[in-house]
Order: structure tokens, then sequence, then C-alpha cells
């Protein structure tokens, strides 16, 4: 089957050259035929205009002159009137090509040109032509045998499915190949596939999870960290760093929590906590990032808000949604606090494009991306949003405004 694949594709490419390469050769060689003709024309045309100009001012005509206007292994011949012809260049022996023409005052000049030297030009686009053609046939031999690789080898295709099953890649492949036997055992690599690939799926789970969301934290350390490089003040890298080491334990504190949520999702770890710091720690961490980007990052609202929650949770809520707005967003991004019944809320809103109409009720679900992301972040913030007893909504798509919505501390009663 792979010989003949390789005799098909080798004819149909012959076939293929034999047909446009002979067309091509043919109006190759009259185009560069018709283009020496007209530079012969043209040079000839141009040497009437110098000797008739020349003639008219009552300037000499000598070879010397003339000879810069002429392309070089070329022969003209300038006969004026009541003068000696002159001649430049070398008279071609054999057939040439050649251009006559005649100017106001009786002159006239006649160009030649050897044909030998087109036929060297058309010999060499036809070189060109042949190399063409032979790294064509070249190509279509070695598409053939992979081809016929790929259609010939189902039982290596079903040796490589086994072993992927056994280094950990457990995907279906659902591939079939006509042969009952062979069909048999690709329905049981499969079914033996998708039974490994729902063991995994919380494992990969868990790890998509946590390289999405440390991904955050360590942009904004590494930017902390690109800030004490480039500075040669103590008291500016002392502050730094303080930032950088809170930013490390709010990175073990997202750790944390991804393992908690792995193993049960409804445990949580709320405490009371002041939301203002919060903001302010986010707003802080994220304005070197926004002022490289030539856009800005502000808060307003309500301030004083005590809520109830994991800071470590909500702080990287916060940081998904200022991060989305940074990628995904334009112009400046606000941050607002306000109170609504028993609940503390903070919105994130920027004037870019918003959620388009055909995500917005999907937005949080896993691997739903509007602009090729990985679609989990939006997911992974919610989960940490609900495991505390709050939650992450939508509420307006243009422009987009994300809410956070946590219960609020419990004031103390008078007695």
């Amino acid at each position: 089957m792979r010989r003949r694949l390789i005799n098909s594709t080798l004819a149909v490419v012959l076939v293929v050259i034999a047909v446009f390469g002979v067309s091509l050769v043919i109006v190759e060689t009259r185009t560069i035929e018709a283009g020496a003709q007209e530079s012969v024309a043209s040079e000839a045309i141009r040497l009437v205009g110098i000797v008739e100009s020349r003639l008219g001012s009552g300037e000499k005509i000598t070879p010397d002159i003339l000879s810069e206007q002429i392309t070089a292994k070329r022969y003209a011949r300038i006969s004026v009137p009541g003068k000696t012809p002159i001649e430049i260049g070398k008279r071609p022996s054999g057939d040439v090509i050649e251009s006559r023409v005649r100017g106001d005052r009786g002159e006239s000049v006649a160009v030649q040109e050897s044909r030998s030297m087109v036929s060297a030009e058309i010999g060499r686009t036809l070189l060109v032509i042949l190399a063409v053609a032979l790294l064509a046939i070249i190509a279509a031999v070695i598409l053939a045998v992979r081809q016929g690789r790929r259609l010939t080898a189902p039982l290596t295709d079903l040796a490589e499915t086994a072993e992927r099953l056994g280094s950990g890649d457990p995907r279906p492949r659902h591939r079939r190949y006509g042969v009952q036997e062979l069909d048999r055992v690709a329905d049981v690599l499969d079914a033996s596939a998708e039974r490994i690939a729902r063991m995994l799926t919380a494992e990969r789970r868990l790890a998509a999870d946590a390289s999405h969301q440390l991904r955050t934290p360590l942009t904004a350390l590494s930017m902390r960290l690109e800030e004490i490089t480039l500075t040669d003040d103590p008291d500016t890298v002392k502050e730094e760093a303080t930032i950088a080491l809170a930013q490390v334990e709010r990175l073990t504190d997202v750790v944390q929590r991804l393992l908690t949520n792995s193993r049960d999702p409804r445990s949580g770890s709320a405490v009371a906590f002041d939301l203002d710091e919060v903001v302010k720690q986010q707003i802080e961490e994220w304005r070197p990032a926004y002022r490289s980007a030539g856009r800005a990052i502000v808060r307003s609202g309500k301030k004083g808000l005590r809520a109830v929650g994991t800071p470590g949770a909500v702080a990287q809520v916060l940081a998904t949604l200022i991060e989305n707005s940074l990628m995904h967003g334009d112009g400046t991004v606000a941050l607002r606090t306000r109170v609504t019944g028993n609940q503390a809320v903070v919105e994130v809103t920027d004037a870019g494009p918003g959620v388009p109409a055909d995500l917005g009720s999907r937005v949080f679900e896993r691997t739903v991306s509007g602009r090729n992301s990985t679609g989990l972040g939006l997911a992974v913030a919610r989960d940490l949003a609900e495991a505390d007893g709050g939650r992450l909504e939508l509420l307006q798509q243009h422009p987009p405004v994300f809410a956070l919505f946590l219960a609020r501390e419990a004031e103390p009663t008078e007695e």
C-alpha cells in the first residue's frame, strides 16, 4: 500500500509539473525575449534624443559621451548626415536583437545585442524552474512516505495508545481501523482510558487550580523583588521586603486554602477582618503593574467595613478580578466598597469592552473564556468566595462590574 501511494503521488506531481512547467517555460521565454527587445529599443530612443539635443545646441558628438548611455556588451551605430558614423562597442556576431530609430534631423541610431545573452538568461530561468520541480518531487515523496506510514500502521498506533496509558496519559483516542479484531482492542483501550481519566480528574483539577492561583501572588512578589533590585535606598528596600514577606504569607495561605478545598469544598476558616486593609493591600501590590501599562487603579466607597471570611482567600479573589481587568480590560480600574443589608460588597470595574453577551451566564464555568485565557481564574475565585459563605457575581457586562459579597461582622449589642 505504501509503494502504491508513493507511485500515485509521484504520478500526479509529474503530470502537474509537465502541464504547468511547460506553460511556465513558454511564458517566461517570451517574457525575457520581449523584455530584451524593449530594452534595446529604449536605449536606441535615448541615444537618438541625446544626439538630437547635442546637434541642436551645436555641441560635439563623440564616442566617449555616447558610450556612457549604452549598456555594456551592446553595440550601437550612430549615423549623422554629413559626418562619419560613430560605433560604440563591439559588433555582435550571429543572431542579434536590433532596434533602429531615426531622428528629426536625419540622424539614425541602431542598437544591437547578441541573442546568446538572452538565451543565457532563459537558461538560468529554466534551471530555476527545474530546481523548483525537483524540490516539488522530493516534497511529494516525503509526504507520500509519511502518509503511507499513517495508513499502514494501525498496530503501531494501538501500541502507542497502550504506552500512553502506561505513562499516565489516559485520554481515549477513539480511533477505528475497519478491522474487527483491531477495533475490539481499540474499544477495550478506550474504556480503560476513560476509567483512568475519571480517577485522575480530582488530582488534575487541584494541580490546575494551584498553578493558576499561585501565578498571581508570585507575579506580585516578583514585581516587589524587582523594585528592591532597582533601588539603593535602605528604607525603600526594607519597606518592599516587608511587603514581600506579607505576600509570601498570603501565598502560603492560598496554598493551604487550595488543599483544604480539595479535601472538602464546604470547609471554611472564616474570621472577622478589616476589609479596607485587604483592599488597600491589593491596590498597593498591583499599582506598579498598572503604572507600567499606563493605567491607574483607584478605590472609593464606604470605609471602615469589617467582613467575615478568610483574608487570604478574599485577597486572592480580588487579585483575580484586578488581574483580569489588567489583561482584558481598559482604562482606570476602580474598587468600590459598599453595604447592602448585612453584607459588605467590593465591586471591581473598568472601562474595557466587558464580557461578551454569549458568555454572561457562563463566565464562572471552568474552561470558559472569551479571550484565549485558561478559563480557571473566575471559577476558582468563586469557589474561594463560597468556601467562607460569600459569593462572587457579575452584576453588569458592559462595562464589566464584578461584585464580591461577604457577610458583615455582627455589631456588639448594648446591654
